[in-house]
């Protein structure tokens, strides 16, 4: 089954979808204003050494300087298992030296940076550390026969004047020699580029950023069953052939530059299928449906029968609507990310059989899902447990917040997404129509985020459909509601 893939770019943020017969399957959301530096490499000067605090400060080109202690030094750190560092930092280190770092903890509050002299790389499969020549195993990995076997099989792949070392993730259990060697590739290419930079730029100078959404998508998503990944930005479609040509060529010929009039996302339902994905209810077409609740512990997922009543009997109904559950819940997994522990609670079955091709059903529904994912089989009270690995935040964590006005009990959109939802419903009512004039209407606190955070992107956007765009507050909306009137 061919699977298609389309990203939405803006100046705020790039969104994923993966398509696979028509439906959504996985959605992916990267925000410019939330985007850290954790997994930066910088060229930094140092600007402060304190003897007495064993640490420095490092210039790095942020507001505030960053932090590095002795222990976070690469050569001050024991490689025997002792904690005490070899050297003191005075040792180490002088006031104006260039000195590469990468972040480990993004600036909080008033503090800066956390820094790092030991740099590591992170692939799909593999982790590089140029610097050690070690082959680290990830502790998920538990059996030990299994993890030999991973052990060999990259010191095998590796090129013979390699020098440094690797962690071998999760993902790379079942990859083969040929995944393997592609990550093995894109990392010491992407180290090569950073050593050469380091050599020729002045401090503090950025050398290495973490990749953006769409590039993880050519390094990460794509597949041999992947049709075309549509691109809705030429300018960013651009970039990402350079980046293609330089780190995965394979996956050229399956980049697509859209430029249709109608915005990608609607053409392929993707808008209405989030709006979907934030609700609790999720309708099955044969009449049943199934009710989602996540909470900080767990997630349990509900199903329901609903109007669906055909069936010889009764025990076929109920057969057949979780059948029809099983794929339903496994879509909405990846759909909506939901990680950590899921409790499924299937409409009671009293046939063995019955319970055997659902879970059946369900594993076969879930081998197309990238993440590490655990199920049991139903339990004493018909209920079937399961974990996933939280890799992101939720698709709901991201979009929406508690709601002030129930106590944290629900949810509403946070002020910043009814903002892009309004920029995008400008910009298709701007194709449509040829007004003189668009005036906003909404609540206080989504105008107060147009004045000040988003006024640039209301702006550019302004510029870009050539009309005036003003903005009026309606005291009695609340912070979802809002409206487009044209002038």
């Amino acid at each position: 089954m061919s699977e298609n893939i389309l990203i939405n770019i803006t100046p705020q943020e790039t969104r994923v979808a993966l398509i696979l017969q028509g439906a959504v399957q996985e959605l992916h959301i990267e925000r410019t204003a939330s985007r850290g530096r954790a997994g930066n490499v910088y060229l930094g000067k140092v600007a402060r050494v304190l003897p007495g605090m064993q640490s420095a400060f490092i210039d790095i080109g942020l507001e505030r300087a960053a932090f590095l202690h002795v222990a976070d030094i690469w050569e001050a750190r024991p490689h025997d298992g002792s904690t005490t560092p070899v050297l003191p930092i005075e040792k180490l280190l002088f006031d104006g030296q260039a000195l590469l770092v990468q972040v480990i903890k993004d600036p909080i509050g008033t503090k800066g940076a956390r820094l790092s002299t030991q740099i590591s790389i992170a692939g799909r499969m593999l982790v590089y550390l140029p610097q050690d020549p070690h082959i680290g195993i990830s502790q998920r990995i538990e059996d030990e026969a299994e993890r030999e076997l991973l052990r060999q099989k990259v010191q095998r792949l590796l090129p013979p004047e390699e020098r440094g070392g690797f962690i071998i993730r999760t993902m790379a259990e079942d990859a083969a020699d040929q995944d393997l060697q592609m990550d093995i590739a894109y990392l010491r290419k992407t180290w090569s580029t950073i050593a050469q930079q380091a050599k020729i730029k002045p401090p503090p100078t950025l050398l290495y950023q973490d990749l953006s959404l769409a590039q993880r998508v050519l390094r990460d998503f794509v597949g041999d069953e992947t049709a075309t990944i549509q691109v809705d930005s030429r300018e960013n479609f651009l970039k990402l052939q350079e980046f293609g040509s330089t780190y995965t060529p394979s996956v050229l010929l399956k980049l697509v530059h859209y430029t249709g009039e109608r915005p990608l996302f609607d053409l392929y339902g993707v808008e209405e299928e989030i709006q979907r994905a934030l609700g609790r209810r999720v309708d099955l077409k044969s009449g049943g449906y199934l009710i989602i609740d996540q909470t900080e512990a767990m997630t349990t997922i509900d199903v329901n029968t609903g109007s669906y009543v055909t069936g010889r009997n009764f025990d076929d109904t109920i057969f057949k609507t979780n059948l029809e559950a099983a794929l339903a819940i496994a879509r909405q997994l990846r759909l909506r990310n939901l990680g950590g522990i899921i409790i499924l609670d299937f409409i009671d079955m009293e046939n063995e059989e019955h319970k055997s091709a659902v879970l059946a059903e369900l594993h076969k529904a879930l081998t197309r899902d990238r993440t590490k994912i655990s199920v049991s089989e139903f339990s004493a009270l018909g209920l079937v447990e399961m974990t996933r690995k939280r890799t992101r935040e939720s698709l709901a964590h991201i979009l929406c917040e508690p709601c002030p006005a129930c106590s944290g009990k629900g949810q509403v959109k946070t002020a910043r997404t009814v903002c892009y939802e309004i920029l995008r419903e400008l910009l298709r009512e701007a194709r449509q129509f040829n007004p003189r004039e668009f005036r906003i209407l909404a609540s206080q606190v989504v105008i107060d985020m147009f004045l000040e955070e988003e006024s640039q992107h209301l702006a550019m956007l302004g510029d870009f459909i050539g009309k005036p765009i003003s903005l009026q507050v309606e005291t009695v909306y609340h912070q979802e509601q809002y409206d487009i009137i044209l002038m």
